[in-house]
């Protein structure tokens, strides 16, 4: 488990992903090398990692989810494959490592391939032609009510309210209107792998001055297009039992439901969904008696619910950032 001081860190990070270290140490009254050397020692030993996201909401993507069932010997092998593409994120194996749950990112304009099924390249035609697959779904992500630039509590709780606000970055312009360049996406794809490089990397990608590069990022930033999510692993706070929950919600109650979803401190993601279950959420629990208290007592008195359906996390495969060479983990985080 995590003690005191590790929690401040991951909670700093979490309010502001690019925070100097010196700051961090200041609100939490060590030295900037200790939080330097707990920064380390998170990344190594609890998967600890800032990546840039893409908003669910405002950034310029739709977003669905998709749940393979697969035979045991193409399980795996599969999700592998889709961690790897650069249009996937949160692609988890559940029930018993026969079904992969992942999100696909397709961009909203096609751009040049208007006309063709390119932007549902992989909906439309790389998945069918696996071999293995025995079912498929794709349902589009609607709204999100938890998630994207808010956060699972269990890594929220470290830090005073005071602190937190010395903490908020800075309050920047009207952010930047224009549609994203090449360049952007470049800039995009180094803070995928890695939310705190240095401007010197971001120029480096980009081909621009790191001026320049930091007043870009500052816009997206400002403009909510981008925000820095953080990736740990959920066991060391408490997440030990990490479930997926499809319910289907009356469409009169839906906004009722899903708000008081988002207010639950077990929940790291509430979103609406299209299909005939129109309600996601992970919950990330201390344990199955957690889990079966969670939703008999809390899930099972909210009125409107009428059909719910759970799918154990057995292995989180990527996250919201790129994948990386590091240990599995499980994951905790506005993306978790």
């Amino acid at each position: 488990m995590l003690d005191e001081l590790d929690r401040a860190v991951v909670h700093a990070l979490h309010i502001d992903g690019r925070a100097p270290f010196s700051r961090i140490a200041d609100v939490c009254g060590v030295s900037t090398q200790t939080v330097a050397r707990r920064y380390r020692r998170l990344r190594a030993g609890a998967g600890l990692r800032v990546v840039g996201v893409l908003d669910r909401d405002t950034g310029p993507e739709t977003q669905w989810t998709v749940r393979l069932t697969c035979t045991p010997a193409a399980a795996q092998p599969l999700a592998h494959a889709l961690a790897a593409r650069p249009d996937t994120s949160w692609v988890k194996l559940t029930s018993g490592g026969t079904e992969i749950f992942a999100i696909v990112h397709v961009p909203d304009d096609p751009g040049d391939k208007e006309g063709t099924d390119a932007p549902h390249a992989m909906l439309l035609r790389d998945v069918p032609r696996r071999a293995g697959i025995t079912a498929v779904s794709a349902h589009c992500m609607l709204h999100t009510y938890l998630g994207g630039p808010t956060a699972w509590r269990g890594i929220t709780r470290a830090l005073s309210p005071g602190q937190q606000e010395r903490l908020r970055p800075p309050a920047a312009g009207p952010g930047d209107p224009r549609p994203l360049t090449a360049a952007d996406r470049a800039l995009l794809e180094v803070l995928r792998h890695d939310g705190r490089a240095g401007y010197a990397d971001l120029a480096a990608a980009t081909g621009w001055s790191q001026a320049t590069a930091a007043r870009r990022l500052a816009g997206l930033r400002a403009r909510g297009t981008l925000f820095f999510d953080v990736e740990v692993d959920s066991a060391l706070l408490g997440g030990t039992t990490q479930t997926l929950i499809w319910m289907s919600v009356a469409p009169g109650r839906l906004d009722d439901v899903a708000t008081a979803l988002a207010g639950h401190d077990e929940l790291a993601v509430v979103a609406a969904t299209t299909g005939p279950t129109n309600l996601l959420a992970q919950a990330l629990c201390d344990g199955p008696a957690d889990l079966h208290r969670y939703l008999t007592r809390e899930l099972g008195a909210l009125d409107g619910i009428r059909t719910l359906e759970t799918a154990p996390v057995l292995r989180t495969l990527k996250r919201a950032g790129a994948v990386r060479a590091s240990r599995p983990g499980r994951s905790a985080g506005r993306g978790a």
